[in-house]
């Protein structure tokens, strides 16, 4: 199907509610098998002298009915470090193959303990092995160097059995602003953006009512 067909509910009147059409986007980018890192988003965060950064991340949880999207890595690593600097996020999600686009802007929280452990707990256990002797971010003299540390922590954890390291867990991000966008022909694109006020509740945010306006591409 054809982008223009396919989210033609852009041409319409704006939804209440932006964030099930994100998780549809996400949903179908995961079911259509062509796409290798459906859950593959640009995290942009700035460290403490106001300088931007920007990688990939997964996001390996979308909420839609609070509107958190989650991810996991080393807290102690630069968007970490960035993060407890200014906890404010920007992800970007690409699915090129259905001309699709989604931008989401934020406040930062951690994802609880528990969260986190189940998390690593479900992890394949090369990857729990790689998160627990790797410091992310921080230089290694070599390659060789790096691998010694991943066979020292594999030879003292048969089948990855190893618990989660203190300094790795999840990363929530409130979604206070949305944008949805879908390619059309002529470069005429859509543009959705929501945006919502977010007031602190607990160790998260309860957000209110969205405001949405159409933008020009």
């Amino acid at each position: 199907m054809q982008p223009a067909l396919r989210d033609a509910w852009l041409a319409g009147d704006p939804p209440a509610d932006p964030l099930p059409f994100l998780r549809a986007w996400l949903d179908e980018a995961r079911a259509c098998g062509a796409i290798d890192e459906p859950e593959a988003a640009a995290l942009a965060t700035v460290d403490p002298d106001g300088r931007p950064s920007a990688r990939i991340v997964a996001v390996r949880a979308l909420d839609a009915a609070a509107g958190v999207a989650t991810f996991y890595t080393d807290r102690t690593s630069r968007k970490g470090r960035a993060l407890a600097a200014h906890p404010h996020a920007a992800l970007v999600f690409h699915w090129d193959r259905f001309g699709r686009q989604a931008r989401l802007e934020g406040p930062v929280t951690r994802a609880s303990e528990a969260d986190s452990d189940a998390y690593f707990a479900a992890r394949h256990p090369e990857s729990r092995i790689a998160a627990a002797s790797s410091e992310q971010s921080r230089p290694i003299a070599s390659r060789a160097e790096l691998v010694a540390r991943y066979e020292r922590v594999a030879a003292g954890a048969p089948g990855g059995a190893i618990a989660r390291p203190p300094h790795w867990g999840g990363y929530r991000v409130w979604i206070e602003r949305l944008e949805l966008w879908a390619s059309r022909p002529g470069r005429l694109h859509d543009r959705l953006a929501s945006s919502r006020a977010l007031t602190p509740d607990g160790d998260g945010f309860r957000g209110g009512a969205w405001r949405a306006e159409r933008l020009q591409p």
